[in-house]
């Protein structure tokens, strides 16, 4: 909705829908698929862009929305699914079964839940792979969707992309990912006053400007205020030195955490996600997350993590993780300008060390002395 699009969103717990609403993050709920269709035809009629909440079963009604496009109903302008499914117990209710029999099954007999989610998964990817054949453009979210369809017998699961490299791939060429801090103060004002500072930091980037303009009026905090963006090498530590300054001033009441997802251009290993699709067919190479956490572990962040499974399930997966502090002192400033261009720059070097042009131009436009890869 925020992209300017109107958005059906198939959720199975209506508690779930009824704390979005309360929070802004869906605008309306509808408990019948017609009901749906109708709230967003006439938001499109009326030149609107809405969010609605279905409640519902996904491996349900993606099959239901297929037979209504092939009939020559509406036709959606991009399917995805961001289902748990790459968890079968936990994660993703089998077609035919109710809540609360999926939640007394998932502690009783939860093998028996892996059991019907998994023939559930095969007729839930099918229908994404009917809507690509119908010129619909349709991506995994990744979330191991297409793994477990291609495990119970569909060899042509990975015929539909994931996000990363359709959509994502040159952003993360630049060392651009999702970049997040928290105010340890607790008061939002403090997040305001940063997101202004990020403003003022980069007034050219205007996609960041309309990103801050909506999250300060549509995302709700929960817990610490927080804030994410996405910003690339040479922008990261500009911004850190930056909020580092505002807490020696006073300008923030108190230190800010700067952290970032484990979605990351270079510190990530997961052959179904981020490093899905790579030019030279590293998917797998999981050298670059643990010379990232060296990187930013010799760089002085305040703390590395190395875990798995982010997305796509345990296993499935490689990722580090880093936090740096900005407490207002020279000494984080030093540690701040080091962890925040190591960490992206990982991102770009990454890339151009798989050939990819994007990425071996930043390397030489940044000063990036890569002595593997020819022209960076």
């Amino acid at each position: 909705m925020l992209a300017g699009a109107c958005v059906l969103a198939i959720e199975c717990q209506e508690s779930r829908i009824d704390f979005r609403l309360r929070t802004r993050y869906v605008d309306k709920k509808a408990t019948t698929l017609d009901e749906a269709l109708a709230m967003i035809a006439e938001a499109t009629q009326n030149k609107q862009a809405i969010s609605v909440g279905l409640l519902g079963n996904a491996a349900e009604i993606l099959p239901e929305l297929v037979k209504r496009a092939q009939a020559g109903g509406m036709r959606p302008d991009i399917v995805t699914d961001q289902t748990s499914a790459h968890d079968l117990v936990n994660g993703y209710l089998p077609a035919g079964w109710t809540v609360d029999q999926w939640e007394a099954a998932r502690t009783q007999d939860p093998k028996s839940v892996e059991a019907a989610a998994r023939p559930s998964i095969v007729k839930h990817v099918q229908a994404m792979l009917d809507f690509q054949k119908m010129g619909v453009p349709t991506v995994d979210y990744g979330n191991n969707i297409r793994q477990v369809a291609f495990d119970e017998g569909v060899k042509n699961a990975f015929d539909f992309p994931g996000f990363v490299p359709a959509y994502i791939r040159p952003l993360f060429c630049r060392g651009k990912g999702p970049f997040r801090w928290v105010a340890l103060s607790g008061d939002p004002e403090d997040i305001y006053k940063t997101d202004a500072k990020m403003k003022e930091l980069f007034p050219e980037d205007k996609h960041l400007h309309r990103w801050l303009d909506m999250a300060h009026d549509r995302i709700a905090f929960q817990g610490l205020p927080a804030r994410i963006c996405w910003v690339g090498l040479d922008e990261r530590h500009r911004a850190g030195l930056a909020f580092n300054e505002m807490v020696r001033s006073g300008e923030l009441k108190a230190p800010v955490v700067i952290g970032r997802d484990h979605l990351d251009c270079g510190s990530v290993a997961s052959p179904n996600r981020e490093t899905e699709a790579m030019r030279d067919g590293s998917d797998a190479v999981s050298d670059w997350p643990l010379l990232n956490a060296l990187l930013n572990t010799a760089g002085g962040a305040t703390w590395v993590s190395l875990h798995h499974g982010g997305g796509v399930g345990m296993g499935f997966s490689q990722h580090s993780g880093v936090v740096i502090v900005c407490d207002g002192t020279d000494a984080a400033a030093r540690r701040i300008e080091r962890v925040l261009w190591n960490d992206p720059a990982t991102g770009v070097m990454r890339h151009a060390d798989a050939g990819y042009d994007i990425a071996i131009e930043c390397a030489h436009e940044k000063g990036l002395n890569l002595p593997m890869v020819k022209g960076a």
